[in-house]
């Protein structure tokens, strides 16, 4: 009877240990099962620019080509050895200065036959005359006489013509170019012999095309020299050409190949500043348009469905917001719909945001001065604290 006695009183010290690990166990198993919900991200700050609706030019921008107003090929017009270029290449030429210098030495000598023939046949024609009126000679001899002196005289003419060819001048004034021919090189009269070209740059010419696309741009669809209000040239660096241009020329039909309409304008070029060649950007201004709004490139995010602003809604919440982007003027994209006037658009941490989520929308802030201590009344001051 003492063997029972002594299992019994064992048993509670066999289960009170397990019994405190099964109720670690299950408070773990409990724990692991509803995690902590974490805090919500405070509100991102971001820039808004409330939309006002404004007024705004029409504008058409393309890529034009710089021309001379006149580009005159210089050629030779008589062959001959150049023995000489009398001019600086690159540099401006007045209208009859001399360019190249071709042998006289042949032409001389045609000349000194030709002016020798010429007087023979003056000569024959004096006496015979003196003979028809005692009639000592035929009519017809003397008519001939006549008609060789002419011929004769006509063939001086063209000597001393081509004499003076020999001295190759610019027919009009304007910038020179590299000479094509140099010194030594026997030259050919005609299209062969090309020796330079000059290029008149005051004023300029720009050749451009305007595609249908741009063509839809202009009110009614129609383009003529009325609806051109100004011409301006946008210069590589982005700057404006002082100078307005005219348009000179409106092709009456589109181009077949390029599927543009050609246009040409002209420009003021006092300075030589612009080169034929050159490659600028003319904006042609067709009117204004009301009821639009200015919103910065950078505020324009180009979706698959097309262009789109994100906007702060009235719970301060990102939105989406399709919109129709006309042409660039300046530094901001037209919009001509899908905004309205009160729309706050955002225009940094354009990266950052997901539709829907909270942000804390501020106007601009102005630019601090060079050296100026930062506003501590800046929405990211009052986020640290």
């Amino acid at each position: 009877m003492s063997i029972p006695t002594r299992r019994s009183g064992a048993m509670p010290g066999l289960f009170l240990p397990a019994l405190l690990l099964g109720a670690a166990l299950l408070g773990t198993a409990c724990s692991r099962s509803t995690p902590p919900t974490p805090a919500a991200p405070p509100p991102l700050p971001v820039t808004v620019l409330e939309m006002h609706p404004t007024r705004a030019p029409i504008t058409v921008e393309v890529t034009a080509q710089a021309e001379g107003s006149r580009e005159v090929e210089v050629r030779a017009r008589v062959g001959g050895i150049l023995l000489r270029r009398l001019y600086q290449e690159g540099t401006p030429v007045k209208a009859g200065q001399p360019l190249f210098q071709i042998d006289r030495t042949p032409y001389e000598i045609a000349l000194a036959d030709a002016k020798a023939k010429a007087e023979q046949a003056t000569r024959e024609a004096n006496r015979l005359k003196g003979l028809i009126e005692q009639q000592a000679v035929s009519r017809k001899e003397y008519d001939d006489a006549v008609s060789n002196q002419a011929v004769a005289q006509a063939a001086l003419n063209q000597a001393e013509l081509n004499l003076s060819y020999t001295t190759v001048t610019a027919p009009e004034a304007g910038v020179a170019e590299r000479a094509v021919k140099s010194e030594g090189n026997l030259i050919a009269a005609g299209a062969d012999g090309l020796l330079t070209v000059i290029h008149q740059a005051n004023p300029l010419w720009v050749r451009f095309g305007l595609a249908e696309s741009d063509l839809a741009r202009i009110p009614g669809g129609r383009l003529d020299a009325r609806s051109v209000s100004s011409v301006e040239l946008v210069l590589p660096d982005g700057s404006v050409h002082p100078q307005k241009g005219r348009i000179n020329f409106l092709a009456a039909n589109l181009d077949t190949v390029l599927g543009t309409r050609q246009m040409r304008a002209e420009f003021a070029n006092p300075d030589g500043a612009l080169l034929p060649g050159q490659f600028l950007r003319v904006r042609l201004n067709t009117g204004t348009r009301d009821g639009i709004f200015l919103v910065p490139q950078a505020a324009v995010v180009q979706a698959p469905q097309g262009a789109q602003v994100m906007v702060a809604n009235a719970d301060n919440k990102v939105e989406p917001r399709p919109v129709q982007a006309g042409e660039w003027l300046g530094r901001d994209w037209v919009i001509l719909g899908g905004l309205k006037a009160g729309d706050k658009v955002i225009v940094d941490n354009l990266i950052k945001l997901r539709p829907g989520a909270a942000v804390q929308p501020h106007p601009p802030q102005p630019q601090s001065a060079p050296g100026a201590s930062p506003n501590p009344a800046t929405p990211a001051a009052a986020q640290k604290k």
